[in-house]
């Protein structure tokens, strides 16, 4: 059986993944400019949506203690 602290531990790890794997997208787009220009906002939106996921569990991990 799981704990809670085990969970969240596992999630966190599972947003961080999302969030570092979004951010090395983005930049990956970046060194490719103009190529693929149309690809910015939605990759920007996930890259963002990822980060904001990621904030927020932290600070759900913090006040958990």
């Amino acid at each position: 059986m799981t704990t809670d602290a085990e969970e969240l531990k596992v999630r966190l790890k599972k947003l961080n993944a999302r969030a570092t794997q979004a951010k090395m997208d983005l930049h990956d787009l970046s060194e490719e400019l103009p190529t693929n220009w149309e690809m910015i906002l939605p990759l920007a939106q996930r890259c963002h949506e990822a980060h904001a996921m990621l904030m927020d569990a932290r600070k759900a991990a913090a006040a958990a203690g």
